[in-house]
């Protein structure tokens, strides 16, 4: 309480105010109080000492109250002191003691106790607010002199009171206070409380608008630090300190700092919620009171105003801010992307095709076809079975070259290589069913000429089927119509017919082709397959294909990713430029005239011109080399005797070897297949393949090599939420300074101080009615029905089934007139 210098006149002037001389004598109540007795008068009083007031004046004067003067605006308010004079006065002269009328009583505390004797707070030196300006008639005053304790009486005697309030004043100099606290927390308080006291908007609210700037900046730190490290590689920070937890504790920080100023303004709008010309409930006081806590008290208050209210903006933030910290964790991740690397990867390229080094074979003086054993394995594999079947490594396939890549992932952008090239195209119209009488060259079994002892002898017949068209035509599925003969019903499943001579190396005469398209071409022919027995001998339409193998200059890019291989094929180029056949050949003949062997030569080396304008040369020899791989399959047949199970089939084949009849039994042909297009470009790459894996004739075409790397990659939307409440709490926050300015007169910013909710609490009266009530239910209940308003100068207005209409002014009962500036 302010320093009190509150000085009366008393209406007789004549009556002198002494202080008594003997001893005050102290006992203890039944309560503990101590008590300080008048001799005189024979009363006592537990809470101050008794002043015996001895007049002259056998009918001393009555001061039943005295109210001081209306303070200055500038001053802090005060309660009302109410005090009265004794109604016993005793004479000057000390023969005069009997008891009189007059004789003086107990005066009237101006701080009452409950009936269950707990003391009130009681209000000393330290004020409502400890830099309350002093007025100027306090401003002479010396409160540290006796002379002033008590009622203003020099010299009289006044014990204060040891209760363990602390005073609120603390003072900058301790020694000018010996009372002045060395907490820290005080003097922050002290401070807070000098700040919110003060006239400046800023200053009232310097904390909350400090609390805010402080969750922007760090807000703005982390957006700050994510916009640096966005797309770069996490970053490396001393103690092992990451990204996450930098965002981490900035997080934190924001939210705390975003909440305390919407809980103060709440708070605020606690006391700006009661006033007005209508009643609210007072169960809103404790719901507003908890919102400022928490989130659950924040959804009470929503339900409560409906969101109509401004405090239901600082409800709504204080919700959505338990969704701060996710929000912010989910704003910055680490996906791995690859980094271009010092090293390079190497693929190689074939630029040449050499077979052999170590010279050519000749068998009696003539040379002698050499093949390639590596491209003859690969190519048997496609002719007499389903392929090479592609290695599975991871999610993709093995590569069948010799790459190098220093780390997991290589490109490798367009490059050239000598390679492989098939097409394939349907024939099924060049196929006619007719019956034909004519020698069957596609038995399974030929006779031997005993003159010449080779297998060329096949016997005449009538066979019905699909016949090449042609000049000569010839059966490329069906079966033979005769009966009693060696080779009645033989069927002819399919054939794989060259479209040349394979001895001499001739066009076949009057074949429409559908694909004379190559100069160089590795194999020219026509496949057809008439599928089971059955089909055949129903003369059902039969598969068809004209394909044709060439060199070719293939364009494509390749990848290594973890172990698979990846190639894409981007454009191919082949030697169209048709003329004379280069072949020629030179037939020998034994004694009798009978053609024992063909001497063949390719008179020109193959050159394809690549897309990059590259001129690339396989000479002669190495063309007749690779093509004579394709004499084995081509030409051949597959047929059935003396059977109806279509795995009895047998495959003659390697015709060029009429010395003795090759055939093979399949489990598998791929050649009766209508996906032979896509075995025949399987083929070819894997022919190419074995080009690129020469040790010699290639080139290593260098590309990037890459590293996966972790990098920062920000998702700026996940930063929505925190802006928007920092947005509406900064909304949220101008409107209750805009508010509790336009209020100060009637109601101060007293935002969430519990001292203000002790000091301006319902008067005494009005707790004991609400206590005693109890067929109405708990105070708790009641305060769900009972309605207050806050009324600026006049205290609490009630209204409702336990309450008087206003709040008493008795002066046994608190005064509640807030003064406007608390603080």
């Amino acid at each position: 309480m302010s320093n009190f210098s509150r000085s009366f006149r008393p209406a007789n002037a004549n009556i002198p105010i002494i202080l008594d001389a003997e001893d005050t004598r102290e006992t203890q109540s039944s309560r503990g109080v101590s008590k300080h007795i008048c001799p005189e008068c024979k009363t006592s009083s537990r809470d101050q000492p008794i002043h015996c007031i001895v007049v002259t004046s056998p009918a001393p004067p009555s001061y039943d109250s005295i109210t001081p003067p209306q303070p200055s605006p500038g001053a802090l308010p005060v309660p009302v002191l109410s005090l009265e004079t004794s109604r016993c006065v005793s004479a000057l002269s000390p023969s005069i003691s009997s008891p009189d009328p007059y004789q003086p009583q107990p005066p009237s505390r101006a701080l009452q106790f409950d009936p269950e004797g707990r003391p009130r707070v009681r209000f000393r030196r330290n004020a409502f607010s400890p830099l309350s300006p002093t007025s100027a008639r306090e401003g002479g005053l010396d409160w540290d002199r006796k002379s002033y304790v008590g009622l203003g009486i020099p010299e009289a005697q006044f014990r204060p009171d040891s209760s363990p309030v602390t005073p609120g004043t603390i003072e900058e100099n301790k020694t000018e206070d010996p009372q002045a606290a060395s907490n820290v927390a005080q003097r922050i308080e002290q401070k807070l409380w000098k700040y919110s006291a003060s006239r400046n908007v800023v200053k009232r609210w310097l904390l909350e608008i400090i609390s805010w700037v402080l969750s922007a900046m760090c807000m703005a730190g982390i957006a700050g630090m994510l916009i640096y490290y966005k797309d770069e590689r996490i970053p490396k920070w001393p103690m092992g300190l990451t990204l996450n937890a930098y965002i981490s504790i900035l997080s934190k920080i924001a939210s705390a700092a975003l909440l305390l100023p919407v809980s103060e303004a709440l708070g605020q709008l606690k006391w700006s919620w009661f006033q007005g010309d209508n009643s609210k409930k007072m169960w809103d006081f404790e719901i507003f009171d908890n919102a400022s806590r928490g989130p659950w008290g924040s959804l009470l208050l929503l339900v409560r105003t409906k969101g109509k209210s401004m405090a239901a903006l600082g409800a709504a933030v204080t919700l959505f801010a338990l969704a701060l910290d996710p929000f912010f964790q989910q704003v910055v991740e680490y996906p791995e992307r690859w980094r271009l690397q010092d090293a390079k990867g190497d693929i190689p390229s074939a630029v040449r095709y050499v077979p052999y080094q170590a010279g050519v074979q000749f068998e009696e003086g003539l040379e002698a076809i050499q093949l390639d054993e590596n491209m003859v394995g690969v190519a048997h594999q496609f002719f007499y079975d389903q392929g090479l079947r592609p290695t599975m490594f991871g999610q993709g396939v093995r590569a069948d070259i010799p790459l190098a890549c220093p780390d997991s992932n290589c490109t490798w952008s367009e490059y050239e290589t000598i390679g492989f090239c098939n097409e394939c195209t349907d024939a099924v119209d060049n196929l006619e069913f007719k019956c034909l009488h004519q020698t069957m060259d596609w038995i399974q079994m030929p006779e031997q000429d005993p003159k010449t002892e080779l297998y060329e002898l096949y016997p005449n017949g009538t066979a019905c089927g699909w016949y090449l068209k042609g000049d000569n035509p010839m059966l490329m599925v069906g079966y033979n119509v005769d009966h009693h003969t060696a080779h009645a019903g033989e069927i002819l499943k399919g054939r794989a017919q060259p479209m040349y001579d394979v001895f001499t190396r001739d066009v076949l005469p009057g074949y429409p082709s559908k694909l004379n398209n190559s100069r160089n071409p590795l194999e020219h022919a026509i496949i057809v397959a008439g599928g089971t027995i059955e089909q055949i001998k129903l003369n059902a339409t039969p598969i068809a294909h004209e394909c044709i193998v060439s060199w070719c200059i293939k364009s494509m890019t390749s990848g290594y990713l973890e172990g698979s291989y990846t190639e894409n094929l981007t454009s191919t180029v082949t030697n169209r430029t048709l003329g004379p056949s280069p072949w020629v050949t030179f037939p020998f003949f034994d004694d009798t005239g009978h053609q024992t062997m063909t001497d063949y030569t390719y008179n020109e080396n193959v050159t394809v011109q690549g897309n990059s304008g590259r001129v690339y040369t396989i000479d002669n020899n190495t063309h007749v080399l690779t093509l004579s791989m394709f004499d084995d399959i081509f030409p051949s047949t597959y047929t059935v005797w003396n059977s109806t199970n279509d795995d009895d089939a047998i495959l003659r084949d390697e015709w060029y070897r009429n010395l003795r009849v090759i055939s093979r039994n399949l489990t598998y042909n791929p050649l009766m297949h209508d996906n032979i297009t896509l075995q025949f470009d399987n083929l070819a790459v894997a022919m190419t393949n074995v080009l690129r894996s020469s040790p010699v004739n290639t080139e290593m075409i260098a590309g990037p090599a890459y590293a996966k790397e972790s990098f920062v990659d920000v998702r700026w939307a996940w930063l929505s939420l925190p802006l928007a409440l920092l947005t509406m709490t900064f909304i949220f926050l101008v409107g209750t300074i805009i508010r509790s300015s336009t209020e100060l007169d009637t109601v101060g910013v007293w935002k969430t101080s519990a001292i203000a909710t002790l000091l301006y609490g319902l008067p005494d009266d009005m707790q004991a009615k609400i206590a005693a009530s109890k067929d109405q239910g708990t105070p708790r209940a009641q305060a769900k029905e009972m309605k207050v308003k806050w009324r600026p100068k006049a205290g609490w207005r009630f209204s409702g089934n336990t309450a008087t209409s206003t709040s008493p002014t008795s002066p046994t009962s608190r005064k509640t007139t807030p003064p406007p500036g608390f603080f």
